[in-house]
């Protein structure tokens, strides 16, 4: 029986999953009556939001030409924030299918996904699905491939998820143009771990893609990397259901369950071999991702650290991590908020997502406070810092340097709202690199930006000027020093770390001010008048008053000598004065968030 082990890649909303459900279905793997859309997207979050968070893999049968081929198929996540799952994915694969909506055309996460499939030298067959949509253009999308993939125009088969059109010709290029996994080079066991999660019942289940020798049930396996051993007591796939095999050889992928109870014990990218007759060397794993936004979570009600929340905070965060292994977390501790834990995330979406799964998983209410990105300070000693929080900078008169993360940007947009781009993304502190035509109205444009400037708004207004045509895709090109300072926010003259953040000199007074004027609408009025003030080092750049709220003392006094209205306005000055000094100022978590919010 021959194997064929593939990804199916594409960008956001392309018909990836859909594709997957057709793949299902023709290949007889789920019937009629179980068939639902999106099928492979399990989770509760998935289907609620319509995207694909967690890459799924799927072993299905297949008759081509009178002989037998078992598929291995793995459905990816379109959005950047999750290109580490598809990079793991594409590492147990020899082929991708690359799929390009017929309406849109190639789109950011399309070239980001090829070249991630080419620097895994895999084989690529490019399709063009949704052709059954009125405004489908198959032919020029065949083009626009060829021109900025370099793939043949000839090559892209034609097909529509939705109605199932062109799916066995897809099927046969699979098994004809796919090559078959690679030859054992050793005779010693090897398998590479490319995903894992934990289940409450049998405890992790490790997905496996075998490359030499075989697994069979009972073996005792290690795990090279970590150096644990375990007796495997099940093995299986998903076809899509669960099912249970003896044994698993080489080119195949599958789950391995060896009563593994914590997920510690387990690292992606490891790889599994026997215990009895270990091999000589592991396969090359992955890079580990690196984490790009951190924020700190803390438990909504308060905690002390003995108290049960942050207790329930930590359980749950460890129970996500052994799902995600690309978002790390530690313990911190601030004045304003209690014990909490600061979170490294790949992206806003990423973080947004953990943050969904924590409240619905881990069943715990969490106050998060503003992301922000990772910076590098060089000291007058020579050392390097990484400062994952603003309030962590030292003090000024030890800097040498601070460095910001700077992101190389491809955006692809129509060409008549290039002007509007170039203008936001120097607007962003920018600068221009370069411009590639794809088709008469569609253009790439490369620039590199400051991830800070980014991480928040940007996408939305690229959305909302493009009118909805132009996508993104970043990576992460390295670390420029700039004139960067951290600014503090200081209410009734109490610096709160929470809200300090870090920002270049040209925008800080203006960054300042506009988080003052949120503040001051957020933060509700007391009995005594509050002063905002943003500042750098010790110099105030900006500032705002909370007035009081004040009681007519005079109501009762009607005609009469002025200097009784005097006495008493002078009586509630005084007592307003000594309770400036004793109150404490409340402030909500909506505070928090307004750092978030930029303005325009």
């Amino acid at each position: 029986m021959q194997i064929r082990n593939f990804s199916i890649i594409a960008h956001i909303d392309h018909g990836k999953s859909t594709l997957a459900d057709r793949l299902l279905q023709s290949t007889s793997a789920v019937s009629e009556r179980e068939a639902r859309q999106q099928f492979l997207d399990d989770m509760d979050l998935e289907r609620e939001r319509g995207i694909t968070i967690k890459a799924s893999s799927v072993t299905v049968r297949h008759m081509h030409n009178g002989e037998e081929f078992m598929l291995n198929f793995i459905d990816t996540p379109g959005h950047v924030d999750f290109a580490y799952e598809v990079s793991r994915a594409l590492t147990a694969c020899e082929g991708a299918i690359l799929v390009v909506d017929s309406t849109q055309g190639v789109e950011a996460q399309t070239v980001a996904n090829a070249y991630l499939a080419a620097n895994n030298d895999l084989d690529m067959i490019p399709v063009v699905n949704k052709i059954d949509l009125p405004g489908a253009r198959p032919d020029e999308i065949a083009m626009e491939v060829e021109q900025a993939l370099g793939l043949p125009a000839e090559d892209c088969i034609y097909c529509s998820a939705k109605t199932g059109q062109g799916i066995d010709e897809l099927l046969s290029a699979i098994c004809d143009k796919l090559p078959p996994p690679r030859e054992a080079v050793t005779d010693k066991t090897r398998a590479l771990i490319f995903d894992s999660h934990y289940d409450d019942y049998r405890g992790v289940v490790v997905y496996i893609r075998m490359f030499d020798g075989k697994l069979k049930v009972g073996d005792k396996i290690r795990m090279m990397g970590v150096g644990r051993t375990f007796q495997v007591t099940e093995l299986g796939k998903y076809t899509p259901k669960p099912t249970k095999v003896k044994t698993l050889g080489p080119g195949e992928t599958g789950y391995v369950i060896a009563s593994i109870k914590t997920l510690k014990d387990v690292r992606v990218g490891d790889t599994i071999t026997l215990d009895i007759d270990p091999a000589a060397e592991p396969l090359p794993g992955y890079e580990e991702p690196h984490q790009m936004v951190f924020c700190d979570f803390y438990p909504a009600s308060g905690g002390d650290s003995k108290g049960s929340n942050i207790e329930e905070l930590r359980e749950a965060i460890e129970k996500l991590s052994l799902n995600d292994a690309s978002f790390t977390y530690f313990a911190v501790h601030s004045e304003a908020l209690g014990f909490g834990f600061r979170c490294g995330f790949l992206g806003l979406l990423h973080m947004d997502i953990i943050q969904e799964r924590l409240e619905r998983e881990g069943g715990v209410e969490i106050i998060q406070t503003a992301p922000t990105v990772t910076y590098e300070l060089v000291t007058t000693e020579g050392k390097t810092i990484e400062i994952h929080n603003p309030a962590d900078l030292p003090d000024p008169s030890i800097w040498k340097e601070l460095r910001e993360p700077i992101v190389r940007l491809d955006i692809i947009v129509p060409v008549e709202f290039i002007g509007d781009i170039m203008t936001l993304c120097g607007d962003r502190r920018g600068v221009y690199k370069s411009q590639t035509v794809i088709s008469e109205d569609r253009q790439i444009l490369i620039y590199e930006l400051p991830l800070g400037e980014i991480i928040y708004d940007f996408y939305d207004k690229l959305k909302s000027m493009t009118r909805g045509y132009g996508t993104m895709d970043y990576e992460i090109v390295g670390f420029r020093t700039d004139r960067l300072a951290k600014v503090d926010i200081l209410i009734n003259g109490q610096p709160v770390e929470a809200l300090s953040f870090i920002s270049h000199r040209d925008t800080a007074e203006k960054r300042g001010r506009h988080l003052l004027t949120r503040l001051k609408k957020e933060i509700s009025r007391h009995q005594f008048e509050i002063p905002l003030q943003a500042a750098i080092g010790g110099k105030v750049i900006a500032r705002e008053t909370i007035k009081s709220m004040g009681k007519n003392v005079t109501a009762k006094c009607y005609g009469g000598d002025v200097s009784r209205k005097r006495k008493l306005l002078d009586k509630q000055k005084a007592g307003k004065k000594r309770m400036k000094s004793i109150g404490s100022v409340e402030v909500p978590q909506e505070a928090f968030m307004a750092v978030l919010d930029q303005g325009e």
